[in-house]
């Protein structure tokens, strides 16, 4: 008979951190050990994909694409993809909810200097157009 085990449903998106929106970096990563810690096995998620309406992670564009919002400053910093004068000052929500629109544009312009950095000959056009694709996932 197979022993029982036990685990947490929580969508990353809903990680402390500094930023506007919890993602898949250090915080992902102790939320990981506090589970070890605290005896759970399974770290269920909701789908991780960009969201659709309502920012619903059910409805999402694509059942193949990541959700922007969650990549993670601290670790597009720590692999030198960025640095920390890239980053600019977050929006940090104060009632304890995600605007997902201000996080959304946050993240883009994150990700428009992460394009910078890959290819500075033709960054400005694909991190237009980057930002164009990533701004209509996160519309309201």
């Amino acid at each position: 008979m197979s022993q029982r085990t036990s685990g947490i449903l929580l969508h990353p998106s809903s990680l402390c951190n500094a930023y506007p929106i919890g993602d898949l970096g250090p915080s992902a990563i102790a939320f990981v050990d506090f589970l070890v810690e605290a005896g759970q096995h399974w770290w269920q998620m909701l789908p991780i994909g960009p969201t659709g309406g309502g920012n619903s992670p059910y409805q999402s564009s694509s059942a193949f694409a990541g959700n922007p919002l969650l990549v993670s400053p601290e670790r597009l910093i720590k692999q030198r993809y960025l640095s920390l004068q890239d980053i600019t000052a977050p929006i940090l929500s104060v009632s304890g909810s995600v605007n997902f629109i201000e996080a959304g544009q946050w993240k883009v312009s994150l990700l428009v200097a992460f394009c910078t950095f890959l290819s500075p000959y033709a960054a400005r056009a694909r991190a237009s157009i980057i930002a164009s694709r990533i701004s209509s996932l996160i519309a309201p």
